[in-house]
């Protein structure tokens, strides 16, 4: 799919309420450009509008002029750490005023408004104008996967944003209630076990990094674990192991080599489930201007500046791996030199992140990176599976089998013979679920999953969290607070505006 540059067609997305005088001759001005009524009229202009919806993912992952959306959910687990006092490593200086949480709530939420008219249009097309019947299915299937994923990325965040499933078209439809509970989660369920149904198996070759059925099933085992670790229910566990189970393994299976899935050269290899296509515009790379523009002037690029320590990061603080990251590889673990650097010293403290910048793919303006984001990959899916397994009263043995195979990967890539398997006899349920929390922590380090993680158990009481359990690189300054960090505040912007939308509770 980076062969395709995502266009964004703003103008068949947005209503644009334009004042004018009661004069006649104003209200029949032609309109400039594509209009509503007029734009989804062949089935290439609803292609067009779907890469729409996957471009705004740039949002969550571009540079924005050092106002990246990453640090959000990166920076609050105990993998990654930095010297500087951000407000997402620290916790006690996150406000509802900050303008990384707004931008991130924002970009989330139109992308879901983008989601929101296709699924609408496509309802309502009429007979003929797609040529290819399965092509509609699929492409409304894409817009429900997107949607779902920013659902759970809202709740796994905010805990209680509004709930928006419907294109906004009158006024009464702008204030959004708060959502309770796991409301958000229940909607990506729902919508993803629909667009399971509907996606294809993979795409061809040009079309590759677009959703699929494994991508979405993926995704939906993924968020009945997190649904099921915070209400402690052993039935969306199983749901997630049946989800898990839908997966085509033909298809999706770990890759041999643990760091092409991290590498610009075997981007939406087997082992990736869904990536962020990150490009380079036909025109420069300007990384200082969000996406919303046409391709010689915007930005699709990914930004991983915060591990390379760029000249763009500016702070010279760069992110680097807490001493529990480091001290948790089993010794000879390939994955340890793989994932962290110990030779770096200087701002790196020998505690360099290596994925997604050894190697890295620069655009243009160097601060940008064509490597994409891997948002889901199997061996996720695998530790998850065994969760959901442990978690539901299975085979203890088959649980520690999943651990093993991801563990059996990274000891083929070396003669060092470790990481050495678990014992598949041992049926200790604290003891595997340690070993599958650790696992996490190893293999998915530096993705931004870890924060995520700890807050699921966090709310599900398998965790107790504090200070001391960040291993940050500023212990003095941290103020964690427990249950207030656990979900971040609802932007000032929304609440001032929106009577209906309460404040996550302390802010």
């Amino acid at each position: 799919m980076k062969s395709k540059q995502w266009i964004i067609i703003t103008t068949s997305l947005l209503v644009v309420a334009t004042s004018w005088s009661c004069n006649e001759s104003k209200l029949n001005v032609e309109p400039f450009g594509a209009t509503e009524q007029d734009y989804f009229s062949t089935q290439d202009e609803f292609q067009k509008a779907v890469y729409g919806v996957y471009a705004k993912l740039s949002d969550l992952y571009n540079y924005n002029a050092l106002n990246f959306a990453t640090p959000v959910w990166y920076l609050p687990g105990d993998d990654i750490t930095t010297s500087q006092s951000n407000a997402y490593e620290i916790f006690g200086s996150i406000q509802p005023s900050d303008g990384t949480l707004n931008y991130f709530y924002t970009a989330c939420y139109q992308l879901i408004a983008r989601a929101n008219v296709v699924l609408e249009k496509i309802r309502e097309v009429k007979p003929g104008i797609y040529q290819d019947e399965n092509l509609k299915k699929y492409n409304y299937g894409e817009a429900l996967f997107l949607r779902a994923l920013m659902y759970y990325y809202l709740w796994n965040v905010f805990g209680t944003a509004p709930l928006d499933t419907v294109r906004v078209t009158t006024t009464d439809q702008i204030y959004p209630p708060s959502s309770k509970g796991t409301e958000l989660l229940d909607q990506a369920i729902q919508d993803l076990g629909e667009a399971a149904a509907l996606l294809p198996k993979q795409w061809d070759a040009a079309n590759r990094g677009r959703a699929t059925a494994n991508a979405a099933y993926g995704l939906l085992g993924k968020c009945l674990v997190f649904r099921a670790t915070v209400n402690k229910s052993t039935a969306d566990f199983q749901a997630a192991i049946q989800a898990f189970d839908k997966i085509d393994e033909s298809v999706t299976h770990l890759v041999p080599n643990f760091a092409d899935n991290f590498s610009p050269n075997a981007e939406n290899n087997a082992e990736s489930l869904f990536e962020f296509q990150a490009s380079q515009p036909y025109g420069f790379d300007n990384v200082w201007l969000p996406n919303d523009f046409d391709n010689p002037v915007g930005s699709m690029s990914a930004y991983w500046g915060f591990y390379s320590n760029s000249f763009a990061q500016f702070g010279n603080a760069p992110w680097i791996a807490t001493n529990k990251l480091l001290y948790a590889f089993d010794p000879g673990d390939p994955r340890l030199p793989l994932t962290i650097d110990t030779t770096k010293g200087d701002v790196f403290n020998h505690r360099a992140i290596l994925k997604y910048v050894n190697p890295d793919k620069l655009t243009q303006s160097g601060v940008g990176s064509a490597n994409n984001p891997r948002i889901l990959r199997y061996a996720d899916v695998l530790l998850l599976k065994a969760e959901a397994i442990l978690q539901s009263g299975g085979s203890t043995k088959d649980a520690i089998d999943l651990i093993n195979e991801v563990r059996t990967r990274a000891r083929n890539m070396s003669n060092t013979g470790q990481p050495a398997n678990y014992n598949d006899l041992i049926t200790d349920k604290n003891q595997i679920m340690q070993w599958i929390m650790n696992e996490r922590l190893i293999e998915l380090a530096g993705e931004g999953q870890r924060w995520w993680d700890l807050r699921r158990w966090a709310l599900g009481g398998i965790i107790t969290l504090n200070n001391a359990y960040f291993s940050s690189a500023i212990p003095d300054a941290m103020s964690f607070q427990s249950p207030k960090h656990l979900n971040f505040p609802i932007p000032s912007s929304e609440v001032d505006v929106n009577p209906n939308i309460v404040q996550n509770p302390g802010y």
